[in-house]
């Protein structure tokens, strides 16, 4: 008698995992996470983006030339004649 009280327990257990075997192969059969897809889509093109950015900065730093300085005007270059202890010309 015991046997038959069990019985509807185990046969209600196996369908359960039957029915949870069959949600995980479904689970498995669908692809990729669509979340997933654009994260790694985005962030392969952050990474790309960066790398060129780091690829075209010393390309450019290697080709071009030095920046020039800005021109002294012709009054701070009296200041600091003048500071030095040097008569500017003309004076």
């Amino acid at each position: 008698m015991r046997g038959d009280s069990l019985f509807p327990v185990i046969t209600i257990t196996r369908i359960a995992l039957g029915q949870l075997g069959d949600m995980i192969k479904k689970s498995e059969t669908q692809g990729f996470n669509p979340g997933l897809v654009v994260l790694l889509l985005v962030g392969g093109l952050l990474l790309t983006f960066l790398v060129g950015n780091y690829i075209l900065y010393s390309l450019a730093q290697k080709t071009l030339p030095p920046r020039k300085k800005k021109p002294v005007s012709k009054k701070k270059m009296k200041r600091e004649r003048l500071k030095q202890g040097v008569s500017a010309p003309g004076e």
